[in-house]
Formats: structure tokens, sequence, C-alpha cells
């Protein structure tokens, strides 16, 4: 037999004697239930605000003018503040959820601030004649530097063609050859005086065949050696010498072999050698003599060449000079152009090097190229730059290669711009997670605004710790405004994990997602959606249109009085809608095309809400809309799931265990790890409240399990609290709680019902339950009261409240929400300040001490049972000690007889001390 201790209360559904108490309730209904359901009943004025049509214009196209800041003035305001301080660091971080349009406000404001702004300067990279690697950045006003670099263009093809036929004229041609004959001349008298030295050691200057080689040699050997090795030959074209006649050279030659003979003769020959050998000392003065001349003569040739291209190129220069005349350093850059050109003129002529050969995308070398960084049209106003993909090449510019033939090479026309370059002197606005997706982007953005210069630099070097060598052009001053847009978390997260973040982003701008909905408003989104009906050319809005997606603006906003500024969902509307007229064939959308695109919206986002409702109908999950049970409440809940979400009924449900604990409640939610921490500190919030409800009357002598039924994905929030606190005092108290009836709200330690969101998905769900299991007039919800504002149920809804099938309660309660769901009063108290034995507060605490007494008995029962197993087990040990101590007699008597037997001491008249059978048998013995 079980006994009542070790019962479980558990939900239970209607049983006839529960359906007899509940129709007795029906027909005798508590004056305190009565007078709560009235009190806390909401009408269907209190469910929708709607907007009147009369007060919008007629259509869009009478629309009042948009004002760009509309519900923006908080941030607008921190954004001027930040424009109007020039000193370092004052970038805007604009914070605010995605969609909100803060992307086109900023743009719209900053498009009209710098259109009365002045127009920065134009910038170019030029090739650095001193220095090759480091490319000089110029500037100059706007407008100039396409216009330089079309100068300069222009000048190397005039240049090229001046110098070309300046140096294939016949007047060059004769200079260079009178230059050429003046150094021949010199250098033929020089020979001609070494060769009239070397007759009078009769020896001869000539030239080797072979390597052209200016030798003296013997006149004997002259005339023999012609036609062999030597050939007399002089620096003239002619090849012939005016050296010793052949007849004069033989005779003397006769009259020596004469007179020499013997030692004579050796004489002669050393004497010959030294002479020689003088002369070939000589012969090598000569040589640098020469050389000399001919550096003199290439020197005249290069001075030719330089007069003769300053000459060509000074009327191509000098109205440039004058056109730049303003700007000393483009003067200073197109003069060590045309110095260059000067010094480079046979170079340039001769077309043989390729540092002076058009590229063949290009109009002029690569050495003479103005490559135009940014330029701004005159009068332009300052730029306003959103940059999409914020790389850090893209945003401080880089230095393209090429490779060619396996090298790799770069020049100054390869220096690529970034955003930094051309919204400097302007606003660049970018996104901020965007810019964190890059490597070195936001170290590189952070570097030019704290230098407040941008410096080109290999990323191929910072990420490889190698690398081609490169360019290292020079950086160009910045002034510029950075906006970051982000959301919130994401600025905290910067401050946080960025220790320079603040002091680079000084000024944050928050973007509010919506604004109070009063009339001047209202006309003021009005506005907002004829600007993009406009922009995207679709047709005018009707009055009635307007008014529908005012109302469903503030059903986004979750609030009568509150509409939202989500542009995204705002655009995506007004397209929508317009498609339905087109497909109407109408000229003019009307509310009616409006709804249609909320219902296409509606059902693309609910294939998970299908499924569930799908569910419903198969009778696999289990929702129950009508009648009673003990412990089971019908939850409302939201599912989120990417952009879909929907409201839901769960069923939540409590068991009790009496007599084990003391007032313990699982979570089975938390303990499986599918309840967050904000659940987790509502169960909590709703135990601490019992605790102090109920002990300061009795010990919770129990424990009990709180449960979410067919829940099986991660639960979290605190809007469970009151449904749960509901569960839990029904099971205690035994009373059963309706079924008709579904609930939300959160709940404090002192029992006060707080808001919750979603409220109008969690109406919505469990209305649809209601229908699909037929509405029966009774069904309804319970609500925290400070939600009724944020109210903005759907048509059908209210129609259903109207017509009594439907209702909607606010509480501000525990007790009020408890009255509600058991239709009994909850906390009301006699003259002793002792809770009536009617009251649900009273059932809990006559249960406590049901189940109190309960355990006393069965204590006692326990005890009585004690002491009679306590007395039978000292009656069994008595026996049993009686018994040990008469078999120890009895073993001390055989020992004695067994001694004296041994001992041959008893005799035949001597008997036995005791009598026994050893005894008879020692008397045999004897």
């Amino acid at each position: 037999m079980v006994t009542p201790s070790t019962q479980l209360t558990h939900p239970a559904i209607d049983t006839t004697k529960e359906q007899t108490k509940h129709a007795k309730k029906v027909t005798q209904l508590h004056p305190r239930f009565l007078e709560v359901k009235q009190h806390c009943h909401l009408s269907a004025a209190q469910l929708k605000r709607y907007s009147d049509p009369a007060a919008l214009p007629s259509d869009t196209r009478t629309a009042p003018d948009l004002d760009v800041g509309f519900g923006q003035q908080r941030a607008l305001k921190a954004l001027q503040t930040a424009l109007d301080i020039k000193a370092s660091g004052y970038h805007v971080f604009a914070a605010g959820e995605n969609g909100l349009g803060k992307r086109t406000v900023i743009s719209r404001l900053l498009t009209r601030i710098a259109a009365d702004a002045p127009t920065p300067d134009d910038w170019v990279y030029v090739h650095n004649f001193a220095d090759p690697r480091t490319p000089q950045a110029l500037s100059l006003p706007a407008g100039q530097a396409e216009i330089l670099q079309q100068q300069v263009s222009k000048l190397w093809q005039q240049a090229k063609k001046r110098l070309s036929q300046r140096f294939r004229s016949d007047q060059y041609q004769s200079k260079i050859e009178a230059i050429k004959n003046a150094t021949h001349q010199k250098e033929s008298q020089a020979y001609d005086v070494l060769n009239a030295e070397g007759k009078q050691y009769d020896l001869a200057l000539t030239f080797r065949s072979f390597d052209n080689k200016a030798v003296f040699v013997h006149s004997s050997q002259l005339a023999a050696d012609t036609a062999a090795e030597h050939t007399p030959a002089s620096p003239r074209s002619d090849n012939t010498y005016a050296a010793a006649k052949p007849n004069e050279t033989a005779h003397r030659r006769g009259k020596q072999d004469e007179v020499l003979s013997g030692d004579d003769e050796y004489e002669a020959e050393l004497d010959n050698f030294v002479q020689k050998n003088h002369m070939q000392k000589r012969l090598s003065q000569l040589t640098i003599t020469l050389e000399q001349l001919e550096d003199e003569a290439n020197d005249a040739i290069e001075a030719l060449h330089g007069d003769i291209a300053r000459r060509a190129l000074q009327p191509l220069f000098a109205p440039v000079y004058q056109q730049f005349a303003a700007q000393p350093q483009v003067v200073d850059y197109l003069k060590a152009v045309s110095a260059d050109m000067v010094t480079h003129a046979e170079r340039i002529v001769n077309a043989d090097d390729e540092e002076f050969v058009t590229a063949a995308l290009a109009t002029t070398p690569s050495r003479y190229a103005v490559n135009v960084i940014v330029s701004h049209a005159p009068d332009s106003g300052a730029p306003v730059v959103f940059e999409d993909l914020p790389t850090h090449l893209n945003l401080l510019g880089h230095v393209e290669q090429i490779t060619q033939l396996g090298t790799v090479t770069t020049d100054v026309s390869m220096i690529r711009a970034g955003a930094l370059h051309r919204a400097n002197g302007g606003y660049l606005l970018l996104e901020a997670n965007h810019l964190l997706e890059h490597p070195y982007a936001w170290q590189g953005l952070k570097r030019a605004l704290q230098s407040r210069k941008i410096k080109l630099s290999s990323l191929e070097q910072m990420l490889t710790l190698t690398g081609s060598l490169s360019l290292a052009p020079s950086p160009i001053d910045l002034e510029v405004k950075v906006i970051l847009l982000g959301e919130a978390d994401l600025y905290y997260e910067l401050l946080e994990l960025e220790p320079e973040f603040d002091a680079v982003f000084k000024v944050r701008a928050d973007f509010h997602d919506d604004v109070t909905r009063s009339p001047e408003h209202e006309l003021a989104l009005v506005a907002k959606m004829a600007d993009i009906i406009d922009h995207a050319s679709l047709y005018p809005f009707d009055r009635n249109a307007q008014a529908a997606l005012l109302e469903h603006l503030s059903l986004q906003a979750e609030d009568q009085d509150r509409l939202s500024l989500h542009s995204d969902l705002l655009i995506k509307l007004l397209h929508e809608s317009d498609r339905h007229a087109r497909l109407d064939g109408q000229h003019i959308v009307d509310a009616h095309h409006v709804m249609q695109a909320i219902e296409d919206m509606d059902e693309r986002s609910g294939y998970l809400r299908d499924l569930y409702w799908d569910e419903l109908k198969n009778g696999q999950q289990l929702i129950q809309t009508q009648g009673h049970a003990v412990g089971q409440v019908n939850a409302l809940t939201v599912v989120s799931y990417a952009d879909s979400e929907f409201g839901m009924p769960a069923r939540l449900t409590a068991v009790i265990q009496p007599n084990i604990g003391a007032g313990e409640i699982l979570d089975i939610e938390r303990d499986v790890d599918l309840g967050g921490s904000l659940h987790a500190k509502g169960m909590l919030i709703m135990t601490s409240y019992l605790r102090a409800l109920f002990s300061q009357h009795h010990a919770l002598n129990f424990s009990a399990s709180l449960a979410f039924e067919q829940s099986y994905a991660q639960i979290d929030g605190d809007s469970a609290t009151v449904s749960e606190g509901c569960a839990l005092l029904s099971a205690l108290a035994d009373v059963p709680i309706d079924q008709s009836l579904a609930i939300t709200g959160s709940m404090n330690q002192l029992g006060e019902v707080q808001a919750v969101g979603g409220i109008n998905a969690k109406i919505a769900g469990f209305f649809d339950a209601c229908h699909e299991q037929e509405l029966t007039g009774q069904q309804g919800v319970v609500i925290p009261v400070a939600n009724v504002q944020q109210l903005m149920l759907r048509d059908d809804i209210i129609a259903a409240v109207k017509a009594g099938k439907f209702h909607i309660y606010g509480v501000q309660s525990l007790i009020e929400a408890l009255t509600l769901m058991t239709g009994l009063p909850v906390d009301t108290m006699n003259k002793k300040g002792r809770y009536r034995k009617d009251t649900l507060f009273g059932k809990v605490l006559n249960r406590l001490l049901l189940w109190d007494e309960n355990q006393n008995v069965d204590d006692d029962i326990e005890d009585k049972d004690a002491k009679q197993t306590s007395q039978k087990k000292r009656k069994a040990k008595k026996k049993k000690d009686k018994k040990k101590r008469r078999q120890r007699q009895e073993d001390q008597g055989k020992k004695d007889n067994d001694d004296h037997s041994s001992a041959d001491i008893t005799t035949a008249d001597e008997s036995p001390d005791i009598s026994s059978p050893d005894g008879d048998r020692h008397q045999s013995m004897g």
C-alpha cells in the first residue's frame, strides 16, 4: 500500500470529479474573480492604434519636403561637433542597428556641407631625378593636375620631334665633322712630330694591322715587313705615313753595313734597342695626349649636343614655366625634366634605351610620366567618398609591379591611389565591420590618421617580412574626416580591445531605431516615403496606403506610440506594394496593395511556423486550449531564427514531490543546458518569491521540477517567470488552471509583473492555435499591463475580441494572474491574519500542513516498529548469552575428568563431582 508521503502530485486533465467542481464554479463564480476579470480586461480600442488617413497627404506626390536629419537629431548634432573641430582625433563612429539608413543620412548631410567647402588640391607623383627610388609628390590647385599631365606629355612629343630634327640636320653634321677633323688634325700633327723625332734614330712609326696599334720599327724592317706584318699607316683615312724614303733608307743601311762589323755591329744593335725603347716611351706619352684630345673632342660634342638641345627645348618649356609660375615645386620639376632631356638628348633621339621609350599604353616614357593620383574639378567642393572594400591597399594606395623575363620592375606610373587620397580634404565613410575583416587595414588607417600623412608601404613586406625591391613614394599630407558605421556592440568591443580607438574616434553619434508617433512625425515619414518613391521611380501611394505603412512601422517598433525608422524595411514594403499595384493594372498604390505585400513577406518567412502548425494539426504538438489541468500552463513564447520570428504557445508543467527537500525547484531546461542565463535568473527570482511567501508560515517540505514540454532548443529570457509561478502554485495547491488562457510575463521578487518582448507575436501565436482548435469564446491571453502600449495586433484578432470570441487581460501582479487562471481568490486573509481556506495560498498551506502531519504519522509508526524490533533483538541476545554460558560449563567439566583419569588418582570408592555420562564411564573403568 502506498502511503501519502510517497505519492507524486502531477498534472492531470479533467477527471469526473474535477469537471463537477468546475461546473459548480461556472455557475457560482467568486466575486473576487469577477472583479479582477473586469478590471484586467482590455477593450478592442486598446489593442491597436490606427493612423488617420484624413490627416495625411492625398498621395505621396503632395508630400512635404524631406528633412534629412528626421529622427536623428542627436546623431547629427554629434556629427556636426566633430566636423567643426579641426584637431586631430575628432573622427566619428556612427552607432546604430543595420538597416537604419545611417550611410544615406550621413552622405546626404555631408554632401550638403561639402558643396560649400573649399575644393582640395590635386596631387601627382613624378619621377625624382635625384633619387629615382623615391618618387616626388606635387600638389596643385584643383583641376591643374591633368593640365600638367597633358603639358608634360605634349612637351615630350614636341621635344622628341625637335631634337630629332636638330640632330639630323646638315648643320649638326658639319659641326660634328669639324670637331672630328680638328681632333684628327691634332692627332696627325702629334704623330708627325713623333715620327720626325724617330727618324733621327732611323726608326719609323707604323700601325700593326691586326690591332692598329702604333709601334716604332727599324727602317730596314719597314720595307721587308710591309706585306707581311707591319703596314705603315697613319691616323688619317688614307692610311699612309710620310716616313723616311725607301731609297734613302737603303742607302743609309748600305753605308752602315760597310762601317759596322764585329763588336761595332753589337754596339749598334744595342744602340738601336735603347733608341727604340726611348721612342716607345715617347709613343706612350703621346697616347695619353691623344686620349686627352679624344676626351676634349667628346666634351666638345656633348657641349654641342647640350647647346643644341637647350636651344631646341628652351622655347618649348618657357611657356609652361610661365603657366605654372605660381607653383614653384612644379616649375622646379619642369626644369629638372628639361635638364634631363638635355643630358640624354642623344639617347632620346636614338631611342636605344627603354627609359626613353614610350610604354605600350602610355603617351610618355615612365621617366617623364606625370601620375595623377587625385584630381578635382575647380569649385566642386570637398569630396565625399564611401569605400565598400576597405583593404589596406584600397585605403592607403599601393605600388603595382610587372614581371618581364623573370624580372620584377616598377616605376612612378604604377603608383595607385587609395580611398584616403580620394577623400583627402573631405570626408571618408567606412563600414567598421568591413574594415576589421581585412589584415592591416585598421592599423594602416590608424597610422595615417594619427600622423596626418598618407605613406604608401609594401603590404608584401609587412606580411612576409621580405619582398622585392619597390618604390618608396614621398608621403602626402592628409586632412580628412573619417566616419565609421557600425553597431553599438562593435563600438564597445573596439573600446575594450583597441586602446587607441578612443583617441582616434573621439565622437560617437548614436542613431535611434524609432521615433515618437506624432502627427508631425507621421508627416515626416510620409516625406521619407515620397523621397524613396521618387528615387526608385515607383507609383505614388494614396493616403490609405500611407496609413497602412505607418501602422506597420508602429508594429515593427512594437509600440503604439513609436514609429520604426528602419529604412530597409520601408524600402522593401514600398517596392513590393508597387509591384502589386502594377500587377493589378493600377497607377496608384492603395492600402490593399500594402496589405498584400505584408502578407507576402510574412508568408516568405513563415516556413518554420507552418511546420509547427502542421505538427499541431497532426497532434504531434500537445496544446490544450480548453478544460482545466493541475500544474499545467500554456506559456507564450517567440521563436526566432535568422529573419523568421513568430509566436507559439508552449506547455509548461510542474511536478511536486512532498516531504522531499526544502523547497528546492529543479529547472530541467537549465540542468540539461537548454536554458540561458536570463531564464535561470527568472527561475531564481520566482523561487525567492515563493520562499519569502510561505516560509514564514510553514517549512517548505517539498521539492518541485519545472519543464517546457516538447522543447528541444535553447530557451532564454525571463518572460516565462509568471507562467512558471502559476504552474508551480497550481501543483502545490492542487488547484486546476484554466487551459483556455495562455500567459506571459516577467516577475520581480515582490510579485510584480514586468513587461516582456515580442508581445504581439505571442498573442497572435496563441490566437492561431485557438482558431485551429476552434474558438469557444472563453479563450484569451494574460499579459503584463505594461505591455498594453505595445499592442499592435492583427485586425482579425481585434475583430474576435470585439465579437467576444477572444479576450486579452492585462495584469500588474502574480496575484491577479493567478486569480484569472484559477478562478479563485489568492491571498485573502481572515481577521487573524491567516489565509482563508478557500484561497489559493490557503490551500497551499493546508497541503504543506497535511504533508507534515502525514510525515509525523509515518514517523510514529516507524518509531513503534523500531521499538518492537529492539525488544526482540534484546531477548534473542539474552538467550544466546545463556546458551553460551552453559556450553562453557560443560566444556570445563569434561576437561577436569580427563585430567583425573590420566593421573590415575581416581579410586573405586570415590564418586565424580558432577553427574554426567563421563562420570559413569569412569566408574565402569574402575
